[in-house]
């Protein structure tokens, strides 16, 4: 059974992520990437604390999504970390290497 004019027809797979991957990030530097994420993560940390103030001071009108947002504050800075631990720790690894 011969299937290559049916694989040469379709062409290369990519599912809908990866695409949509690839027209999101465009011709972004690797820093600005990292940049927009540490945006993200502050703008998350600042919504936290925002929540925060507004259980603190009685302002908040829906208990269940202040405690959300300082929930999503709490994982994308633990996120944040593992994150940073990973690349220093590869980074690390990498120096010691012999060439």
């Amino acid at each position: 059974m011969d299937i290559s004019s049916i694989s040469s027809s379709i062409g290369p797979l990519q599912t809908k992520q990866e695409s949509n991957l690839v027209k999101n990030t465009g011709d972004k530097s690797f820093a600005d990437m990292l940049k927009d994420a540490v945006n993200e993560v502050n703008d998350s940390q600042i919504q936290g604390y925002d929540a925060m103030e507004g259980i603190a001071t009685g302002k908040v009108k829906n208990l269940q999504e202040a405690v959300q947002k300082i929930e999503e504050a709490d994982l994308s800075l633990k996120l944040a970390l593992e994150v940073k631990n990973k690349a220093i720790a590869a980074y690390k690894e990498i120096n010691s290497m012999q060439v």
